[in-house]
Formats: structure tokens, sequence, C-alpha cells
């Protein structure tokens, strides 16, 4: 045991040490960021930091110690850059988001669009979140709600984003990178789903059952306990609704809101245990204007990282380092570049807040195609 604390005393005097040769190390640093500013030049030099990561790999006596060291030299850096940027936001020198912000949106005769038709659960979010004043249309896809945004033809779509046990709806994360709105709002509702059917219909005539693919993942412990029925994915949930309505065919059921089977007449045939008890879906508000309100609490980005090693790690101490808590982190893949990836990350903050900036320019400079989604 005394040799244990020997040891250990031994490693504390290393340790201050270590931390001693860090704060100098930091100093350097910083007059390194004041020479930047003076001459235009970058914060990261990935030439200079791949040539300094190798010297200081051979300097190691063994091959786990050359990994030890240059991962420690790694982090050293990063958190380098990270200082320089925030001697960068000190002067005045970060390039801020071309967003406008405003005390608060005027919705009041507002062109709003959903996907789907009256009863769906877009409906209900945009009755939720909009004022009675504006002027509502659906259309049959994400994308046609996308475009109607960007045309000028509606000045709001409302789409979903997450649900709260299916997970993302991907196909909107990808819709985003190709048209250029941002997110000025968002609204949860909860989902009650239930079985539906034409007057009279039981659940011995039921053969086929159709819903929105979200819906019928969000539902399939209760559709595994029939499996003779076959399901069929739709557009939509109320969609769903409308045609077993429209087709009158008591064979057929559908999954969709209470209030799409009262919309078009339906009968209830099973509510309970549907689907998981709080199930919710967060649906996002966007716009053709990049603005954000004074208050917005949340912010969402994506961007690409280059196939190499710590890179992601290196851009997720972005948030550590400036305090901002992220909410959340999707990956898409790219598609006309097999195995690299697309990232989407939530997190808290307001494009006002000098962490948010500080943290958004060392992202910027060290991933490619960084784009600000929304500031809500």
């Amino acid at each position: 045991m005394d040799e244990l604390i020997k040891l250990r005393d031994e490693i504390d005097v290393t340790d201050k040490e270590i931390v001693r040769l860090f704060e100098k190390r930091m100093r350097l640093v910083e007059d390194v960021a004041q020479y930047k500013i003076r001459t235009g030049k970058k914060v990261l030099d990935p030439g200079r930091e791949a040539d300094k990561l190798a010297a200081l790999g051979e300097r190691a006596s063994t091959d786990f110690n050359k990994t030890g060291v240059q991962e420690v030299f790694r982090q050293m850096m990063a958190i380098s850059r990270k200082r320089q940027y925030q001697i960068l936001l000190e002067h005045g020198l970060q390039s801020s988001p071309e967003y406008t912000q405003c005390d608060a949106f005027d919705y009041t005769g507002a062109r709003v669009v959903f996907q789907g038709v009256e009863g769906a659960y877009s409906f209900a979010a945009m009755k939720a979140f909009f004022d009675p004043s504006i002027e509502s249309s659906h259309v049959a896809t994400w994308r046609e709600a996308f475009e109607m945004v960007v045309d000028g033809r509606a000045d709001y779509a409302v789409l979903p984003i997450e649900n709260s046990t299916a997970g993302s709806v991907s196909d909107i994360y990808d819709l985003m990178i190709n048209y250029p709105v941002s997110i000025i709002g968002e609204q949860i509702i909860p989902i009650d789903h239930v079985l539906m059917g034409v007057p009279g219909t039981d659940l011995q005539q039921i053969r086929k059952v159709y819903s929105h693919p979200q819906a019928l993942a969000q539902c399939k412990k209760f559709l595994e306990r029939h499996p003779e029925w076959q399901t069929e994915p739709l557009l939509n949930t109320a969609i769903a609704a409308k045609k077993v309505a429209e087709d009158g065919d008591p064979a057929m059921a559908a999954i969709a809101s209470r209030t799409a089977a009262e919309y078009f007449g339906l009968q209830v045939l099973e509510s309970e245990g549907l689907s998981e008890q709080h199930n919710q879906t967060r649906f996002i508000i966007i716009s053709g204007k990049n603005c954000f309100r004074k208050d917005a609490q949340h912010i969402s980005i994506c961007f690409e990282l280059p196939h190499k090693i710590g890179t992601l790690y290196n851009i997720l101490s972005h948030f550590i380092f400036n305090d901002l808590n992220m909410t959340r982190i999707e990956s898409r893949p790219i598609p006309e570049r097999g195995w690299e990836y697309r990232f989407f990350v939530d997190f808290d903050g307001n494009l006002e807040d000098s962490g948010v900036q500080n943290a958004l320019t060392g992202i910027k400079a060290e991933t490619a195609d960084l784009r600000l989604l929304g500031n809500y």
C-alpha cells in the first residue's frame, strides 16, 4: 500500500507539471490567434495538424504510447482551436448566419399547407399551432408542401419530423436538404390511434388494414395479434380513413385518429392498446424566410463530415466547450457518395448567444456544408 501511495504521489506531481505546461501552451495559442487575426489566416490548418500528430507519435517509445500521444494532442489541438474561435468572437470577426430576428410572427391570414386531408394528425398540429384566421390547404405529398412554400404559394407548411415510438421521419430530413426553407416553430401532438371501418363492420370481417407506414409501425404489437390481416401503407392516416369510407368494403379497415373516424363517418372498432402510451409526434413549421423569434430556444443544423477518425467527436465537443445541450442527433446517408453521411443535430440555444455563435463558427470551419435549419 505504501508503494501505491508513493506512485500516486509521483503521478500527482507529474499531473501538476502537465497542467502548468498546458496553460503555457494555451497562452501561446492566444498569441497565435492574435497573429491570425492580423494576417487573416484561418484557425484550422489540417495539413499542419496532421504533420504535427505524425511527428509527435514518432517520439513515443511503443505503439500503444504512440496512439495515446496522438489522441492527447489531437484533443489538445481541438481545445486550442476552440480558444482561438472565442478570441475571434471577442474581436467581432465571426460571421453570423443570415437570419433576421423578430419579436413574434404574425400569422393573421397566413397561407398554411399540410400533407394529407382534413382529419390527419398534421391537420391537428396545424390547428394547435396557428390561430383560426389562417387559410389552410392540403397536398398529397411532403415534397409538394415544400414546393408550395419555396414557390411562395404558401407561407408555412406543417410537417412531421419525429415520433416518440417509431423514431424519425427520415424523408423530411432529406427534403430539408433539397429546399431552401427554415424551421420557425414546432408542435407536439399526442397520437391516439384507433382502428376504424364502415358502420356495421366487426373485427372478424377485416382482411386488410390501411394506414401511414409510421402508424403501422407504431401499432405493430396490436397488428401482430391479427396475423390474418394484410397491411397496406398509404401516404397519410386520414387518407387511409377516407379510402375505407369511399370504398365501403367491410373487409377493409384503417388506423387513424378518432377525429378522422368522425370526419369520414366511420365506426371505431378498437381504441385500446393500438399503440404505446405517451405516443407523440413532433411537427415542424417551415417557412421560406430565414427568421427567428428573439425568445427562440432550439436550433437545428446539418453538416457533412469527412471519413476520418475522430471527426464526429471533435464536432460534438464544440457543444461541450460552449455549454450547449444537444438534444438530438440523426445521420442520413448521402446518396451520391457511398458510405458517407450527413448529420442532423438539435441543440438548445439562441443565435444571439455568444456560445452558440462560437460553436457554429467552429463547426463551420471543421465540417463540409454546414447549414442552419432554423432557430425556433
